[in-house]
């Protein structure tokens, strides 16, 4: 597992947590910029370029409740 896959999988299942099971857009942005805050400054920055860059698969992975494991596969992120 590297870095990067270890990061979209802890940010997936943080967002997963706060957004719970029906969220809307508004729920998920609040949400994403939280999850970064709260990891600190070094990881927050990798963690602010995984969600501008994935945004959109990130918003259709919470909304039909995918396994963090796999979004993040389909990403490239995870093997």
């Amino acid at each position: 597992k590297g870095k990067k896959c270890i990061m979209c999988t802890k940010l997936l299942k943080q967002l997963k947590k706060m957004v719970g099971d029906n969220p809307d857009e508004e729920a998920i942005e609040v949400a994403m910029q939280k999850v970064c805050s709260a990891m600190g400054k070094r990881l927050g920055w990798a963690c602010k370029k995984i969600v501008k860059k994935y945004r959109e698969q990130i918003y259709e992975a919470l909304q039909n409740d995918e396994d963090p494991q796999d979004t993040c596969a389909t990403m490239k992120l995870c093997k």
